[in-house]
């Protein structure tokens, strides 16, 4: 941990994530040199004599409390592995997180680290909507283990939801938040969380904030400033950000990391070498191409709110006549992000007929990836939620979902505009010096 802190400064300085991401945690000497940290692509790890493998799976299992600056050293990649251990350290960074552990992807980082904090007889709270597979887990996955899962709007009043959390008690164990929602870009109050949390929560039974931050983190929004205990990702999309890798991540206290990676280590469900190199590369340019494609998709944005085919946008730039939601936005939100959903005038007929003639956009699930990409929540990634509870939840039939990427903002209005039908040249809401000022 001293190496570590180290390397976080600069004659006393500290330095910013975009900057450690290049370096933090390795240095050239460990590798011949070598000025990227390798891959080490092993199943497991030679012991210099007998008496360091009992003493590093004493630490592995718990059986005694490790020294001052004692750590477990490498046991087999199960349950550590460098490549994995150096990525760990710098996605702590964007999040002020004491730790993380990697997942093989964002649903078994969810998985995971539910089952973690979970036993029989709990209950989880959890806002709506959530994307489809985590909402599948909820519903229909915990059930099977005794728990219970009841959702909450992300627009219900802060005195409503502690109302409903005080009264669980202490039966409720997670109060799990998806902020921004999938696909409708609600916000959840995670300041009101973690209140409600409070009242239902003891000092012996402590009930978690657990919050997936895929859509807006690690750069946009930081949950754990905010109280929460534990955050969340698909590191598949914004992380990797390249649409070439699964992968998925946890953040929280050392603590609550330590259980987290308990249930990790024995349900197989960490992320692999090769991996967790990918994620590093992507992990240098975060920042670069997360800023990039909030500043197109402001522009995006801007033209889908005047077009007459559109009924309505979902956009976190487009929040002023919902005085609640904007308040949540200012108070836990640096940027509204690259994610837009809008409804198209019609139904689901006339959305399928707008995505099938989308050229330079491609039809495809997932986000956060270079390239911008559309889908159709309600019959794609939120299909296993009933009609009823879709509407319920403001999914319709003509939402679309749009993950803007890193291409040219007016080359995404030219393909949006064929894709409507549209006859004539679009012409572009913003300047270019608006759109450089995004940011």
């Amino acid at each position: 941990m001293k190496e570590l802190r180290k390397q976080a400064e600069l004659n006393g300085r500290p330095l910013k994530p975009e900057s450690l991401m290049m370096s933090y945690g390795f240095r050239p000497e460990w590798s011949e040199g070598a000025i990227k940290c390798p891959i080490f692509q092993t199943s497991t790890f030679v012991f210099k004599n007998a008496e360091e493998g009992k003493a590093f799976f004493e630490l592995a299992y718990g059986l005694r409390q490790p020294a001052p600056e004692e750590e477990m050293g490498l046991i087999y990649s199960r349950l550590n592995n460098p490549s994995l251990e150096i990525l760990e350290d710098r996605l702590t960074l964007w999040d002020g997180a004491e730790d993380a552990a990697s997942f093989a992807s964002g649903m078994a980082a969810i998985s995971t680290s539910l089952l973690a904090l979970l036993k029989p007889g709990d209950v989880v709270l959890h806002s709506e909507p959530v994307y489809g597979g985590t909402d599948f887990f909820l519903k229909n996955v915990l059930p099977r283990f005794g728990i219970t899962a009841e959702g909450f709007s992300p627009t219900l009043p802060a005195e409503a939801l502690q109302a409903r959390a005080a009264a669980l008690g202490d039966k409720l164990a997670v109060l799990y938040v998806e902020t921004p929602a999938n696909p409708t870009n609600h916000l959840v109050d995670l300041d009101a969380c973690v209140a409600a949390a409070k009242l239902a929560g003891t000092a012996e039974r402590p009930c978690r904030v657990v919050v997936d931050n895929t859509f807006l983190g690690p750069v946009f929004q930081h949950p754990l400033r905010h109280g929460a205990d534990l955050v969340l990702y698909s590191a598949t999309k914004f992380l990797g950000g390249h649409s070439d890798l699964i992968a998925g991540a946890a953040l929280g206290s050392k603590a609550l990391m330590k259980e987290v990676r308990a249930m990790r280590t024995f349900m197989g469900s960490m992320c692999d070498p090769n991996t967790g190199w990918m994620l590093m590369r992507s992990l240098e340019t975060l920042k670069l191409r997360m800023e990039r494609a909030a500043q197109s998709a402001r522009v995006v944005a801007d033209w889908l709110r005047q077009h007459p085919q559109v009924t309505r946008t979902y956009y976190l730039g487009h929040l002023e006549h919902d005085a609640a939601q904007q308040d949540i936005y200012q108070r836990q939100c640096l940027s509204p992000g690259s994610m837009i959903s809008f409804d198209i005038a019609g139904g689901e007929a006339e959305a399928f007929r707008f995505l099938n003639r989308l050229q330079l956009i491609k039809l495809a699930v997932s986000l956060g990836g270079t390239e911008s990409l559309a889908e159709h929540p309600a019959t794609m990634t939120h299909s296993d939620i009933t009609p009823e509870l879709q509407r319920e939840m403001g999914i319709t039939e003509s939402m679309v979902r749009l993950s803007i990427g890193v291409e040219d903002p007016a080359d995404l209005i030219a393909d949006l505009a064929q894709a409507f039908g549209d006859e004539a040249e679009p012409v572009a809401v913003a300047t270019t010096a608006a759109y450089d000022a995004v940011i």
